[in-house]
């Protein structure tokens, strides 16, 4: 079958860093899904994995998570799916990538397409709509109000990939007011497209144009990047005993700026289910179906801006490119081989 991987960490154009290869097909067995590969979209931990870890064995590593597909295939312990059924999810880290023609996934993380919306477009949203999700309603639980604080949502990076339906979760199932951060003209209209009530510029002072908005502290913030430029400003403007939450990886963050206010700080990882094989491991599959629920009932919409080709190296490599500038809008997909 055809494949995308590296056999060489680090930069981008170096000989090795992308390769078209063949590989030897999976086979499904346990709770694992054979699924063929119709459409996969690119994240931030894309490149970043290709950057931190090394390539094993004497094969390419295979990168991506994103995948909408058919099951071609069932493993003993599977019940829920059969082949045939055209599936969305977004993978785990610590196994082969769906940059490939077959891909053997854990059916407890998967869920069932949704029929109203294209291969291309539904590949834009397993992986972001897990992270903003789980970091919603499982971690900072916002449909749980924080005593005194504006009933609010401050999304530093409304415009990326996750902030793009985070954004558009809490309009569909919550009656928060939802505050998004963007800086350029292309990126503000984009987070307003999308249901922020507000949106502001990460570029100048936060707390500032929070006051200007005259909401008060708001309750939430949820951080999708460069929160180790925010962490003080957050801290000073988040309301006492309010719910903050990040995504990315700073380097350094000196959280006692904090504890004053009694604020929670959540990390999300959505692979966390995945990677440790946890006992709630199947809410990945139920939270992909309620998602594809609500994007057959138009209360959500795929986050695609940009169909980039069909799934290979060269095309994958210009997909890598854009996310490490920090420049992307919504998601980039790729659709077929």
């Amino acid at each position: 079958m055809k494949a995308v991987g590296y056999v060489k960490q680090g930069a981008l154009d170096d000989d090795g860093a992308l390769v078209d290869f063949e590989a030897s097909e999976p086979v499904a067995e346990g709770h694992d899904l054979l699924v063929r590969v119709a459409a996969i979209s690119v994240n931030p931990v894309d490149y970043k994995i290709r950057m931190r870890r090394p390539p094993e064995g004497d094969r390419p590593n295979v990168l991506g998570w994103d995948a909408v597909g058919e099951v071609v295939g069932v493993g003993g312990d599977v019940t829920a799916f059969k082949p045939g059924d055209m599936v969305w999810y977004a993978g785990a880290i610590d196994r082969s990538g769906t940059n490939a023609e077959l891909h053997l996934v854990n059916s407890r993380i998967v869920g069932l397409k949704p029929h109203s919306v294209s291969n291309a477009d539904a590949a834009s949203l397993p992986l972001t709509t897990l992270t903003a999700w789980e970091m919603l309603f499982d971690r900072l639980r916002v449909e749980d109000p924080v005593p005194g604080a504006a009933p609010a949502v401050l999304i530093i990076g409304g415009a990326g990939g996750v902030g793009s339906i985070a954004i558009q979760l809490l309009r569909a199932r919550t009656n928060l007011t939802v505050i998004a951060t963007a800086s350029r003209p292309e990126t503000q209209a984009w987070a307003k497209e999308l249901g922020a009530h507000h949106v502001i510029d990460h570029r100048e002072p936060l707390g500032s144009q929070i006051e200007a908005l005259g909401l008060g502290a708001p309750g939430f913030v949820f951080s999708t990047t460069h929160t180790q430029s925010y962490a003080a400003q957050i801290a000073e403007l988040i309301a006492p005993q309010g719910r903050f939450g990040l995504i990315d990886d700073p380097e350094v963050m000196d959280i006692m700026p904090f504890k004053p206010k009694s604020v929670s700080v959540h990390w999300e990882l959505m692979f966390t289910r995945s990677l440790f094989g946890t006992a709630d491991i199947a809410r990945q599959g139920e939270i992909l179906n309620a998602a594809a629920g609500l994007l057959d009932e138009g209360r959500i919409r795929s986050t695609a801006t940009e169909v980039l080709g069909k799934i290979c190296a060269a095309n994958i490599r210009d997909a890598h490119r854009t996310l490490a500038s920090g420049t992307a809008k919504g998601k980039m997909v790729l659709e077929g081989f």
